[in-house]
Formats: structure tokens, sequence, C-alpha cells
């Protein structure tokens, strides 16, 4: 078994590599009476070291012995039960509680990696909890490994448990302002989380593309949510269900659309929020998109979304308005300007394709005028 040595405080510290499982549970069930030798397991256990690990001497003795390979290895057996995770989780907490260099040796025993693999296996939501909020933790006071912990969470974006998903999403808000730079992975995975018919991931998703709106990612965030509101629908998964047609273009199309609404709810709160931002979203030709997705009759809420958005730049720019009104036409356009959120439940299926084929193109517009100036 192999064997290195840190130095925590001047005392060596030996970490045994890849112990089998046998070993692996005797160790930990050795420390339980270790550090609590009089108690009974649970909670208790965390708070009595917690209290101990003041001076250092419990926390250096485990780490001596190889706690926290020992801890990330219980995290990664698929026989242990979810009550050993929680609590090998919370022993890593107190380890990162203890300091910087603590939180390093954590991060270089692959600690990140195996607390976000823990974090979106889990089938219980107080693991999950525990995880993402031990990932937090590694992120805070650890430069060196803040970029680590950062591009993990961007990684568990991707998983397929809902909870895991809403958690990444609220920790990545945090550790985002820690690490100061976006990286250009995360727009993909992060727009995809837009397909989600849970509404907590979806408002999770909106409000960090909210945040990113002041990074380097920006003009890739605008781009695809504009480019969601016209979905290819040639590139959608099909599926099967009882052999009927109208089920199977339902499940096809539904998490698209459900997309299509929330990237016209995100284009409307950016455009909201800052004027400049607005006014980018112009040449990338949102109001032909907005006025495209308005006409999809297959999905309410996308068409209800797409109104409320083109509604703010109809109403911030002459031009926008000008070219809108004369696609409409009179009547749908007043229709639309009374109250756009409802237009939906008045639309026949002429307008409708009105919209569905406009051609508006205010970019051309806004390029001519600026050969004028």
């Amino acid at each position: 078994m192999a064997t290195h040595h840190l130095c925590l405080n001047n005392v060596p510290v030996v970490i045994t590599h890849g112990p089998p499982l046998s070993i692996i549970v005797d160790l930990h069930t050795a420390l339980r009476e270790q550090l609590t030798p009089h108690q009974p397991h649970g909670p208790i256990l965390v708070g009595s070291w917690q209290q101990d690990a003041s001076n250092h001497r419990y926390l250096i003795e485990f780490l001596e012995v190889g706690g926290v390979l020992t801890l990330l290895e219980i995290l990664g057996q698929k026989q242990t039960k979810e009550e050993d995770k929680a609590e090998a989780i919370q022993l890593l907490q107190i380890v990162s509680n203890a300091g910087r260099k603590y939180k390093e040796l954590i991060c270089e025993s692959y600690g990140v990696r195996a607390i976000a693999e823990c974090l979106a296996k889990s089938k219980t939501e107080g693991t999950q909890e525990t995880a993402r909020a031990l990932l937090e933790s590694l992120a805070h006071g650890n430069p060196k490994y803040q970029n680590q912990v950062y591009r993990g969470l961007i990684a568990l974006l991707t998983c397929t448990s809902p909870k895991a998903q809403q958690l990444v999403l609220q920790t990545l808000r945090i550790v985002q302002d820690i690490v100061k730079e976006a990286h250009p992975s995360i727009v993909g995975p992060l727009l995809n989380l837009l397909r989600s018919l849970h509404l907590e991931v979806q408002y999770e998703a909106i409000e960090l593309i909210t945040d990113l709106r002041q990074y380097e990612v920006r003009p890739a965030l605008l781009t695809g949510l504009v480019a969601l509101l016209k979905p290819a629908m040639e590139g959608v998964q099909t599926y099967k269900i009882l052999e009927d047609p109208e089920m199977t273009k339902m499940t096809e199309s539904l998490p698209v659309f459900v997309q299509q609404a929330a990237a016209a709810k995100a284009l409307r709160l950016l455009a909201q929020g800052n004027q400049e931002l607005s006014w980018e979203l112009l040449p990338l030709r949102v109001v032909h998109h907005l006025m495209y997705a308005m006409g999809n009759q297959e999905h309410a809420d996308a068409q209800r979304q797409a109104s409320l958005a083109l509604e703010h730049f109809v109403r911030t720019y002459p031009v926008v308005e000008e070219h809108v009104r004369r696609t409409m036409g009179t009547n749908l356009f007043a229709a639309f300007m009374h109250k756009p959120e409802t237009l939906y439940m008045k639309m026949d299926e002429v307008q409708a394709d009105i919209l569905l084929s406009n051609k508006v193109k205010i970019s051309e517009v806004l390029e001519h005028q600026s050969s004028e100036d």
C-alpha cells in the first residue's frame, strides 16, 4: 500500500492510498471509537470532535492514519449507507473548517470529484445538502483550488437529479463571485437546464444567467438565448410511447418548448435590467425570434413569455415598434399592446402564421442608421 508524507503544523502525516474496503470499514469504526469512546454514534460524534479539534490533536491523529482518504473512499463505495455518507461528509467539513491547508489536502486527495459524485448520485436530500455545503466551503479561502471546485460544479450541471441541479446552481452563484472569471464551458449546460420541467431548477438557472451578464461569457449567453427562441426540431430525440404519434410528438417537443419559454423570460429580465444589454440584443435579431416564439401555438407559456419580452423592446425602441406594427397588422398589434400576456388566448391560426413567418430585421435598420451617423 503506497504512502506519502505531508507536514501539518510540523507534524508528519502519513496518508494511505487505496485501502481495501475491509480496512476502510475497520478504520472508520476505530476512528468513531477513538473520537467518542464513551458516547453513542450519530450527530454527537461530529459535535464532540469539533470541540476537541480546536487544539488539532484529534485532527492530526485523524490525518495521520489516512482519515481524509478513508472518508473519500467511503463516499465512493456503492454499498455505503446514506447515513454513513452523510457522516463522512460532516467529518470532511470539520477538516475543511480547520483552515486553508486542510482544504488543500482534501482537494489534493481528489476530494472535489468524490464529493461532487456524492452530491449527484445521493438518494437523500440531506446528504446532497451536506455535500453542497462542503463544496462551497472548499471554494472559500482556498485560492489554489477554488477553480477546481468551480469547474467541478460546472461538470455537475449535467447530472440528472433535479435537487442536485438546484443545489449546484445555487452554489455556482456563490462560487462564481469568488473566482471572478466565468469559464466558457458553463454556457452550454446552463442553457440546457432551461429545459427542466422543475420550476425550482429553471428559477435558479435564470438567476445564474442574470448574474453572468457582467462576465465575459455574456455574448455567448445572449446569442444562445436568442437561438433557443427558434428551436431546431430535427435535433430533438424521438421516443415511442404506446406507439401513439400524438403522444410521441408531445414528448419530443415539450422540453424544447419549455426551454423556449424560459429563454424568452430570461431575455426579458436581462433586457429590463440593463439598457446597454437590451440594445446589444437588437443586432442578434431578438425581435424576429421573439415574434416567431409568439406564434408557437403548441405551447402557451412560450407565447406568453415571448409577448412580454417583445413588449419591452416595442415600448423602448420606436424603430422596433414601427416594424412590429407593420408586420403584425393593425388589429393584431392593437391586441398585443393592450394586453400582451393574454394575446395567445385570442390568436387565430392566420395570425400565428404571420408571426412564425415574419422577416423582421431590425439589425439592417440599425446598420443603416450607424452609416448615416
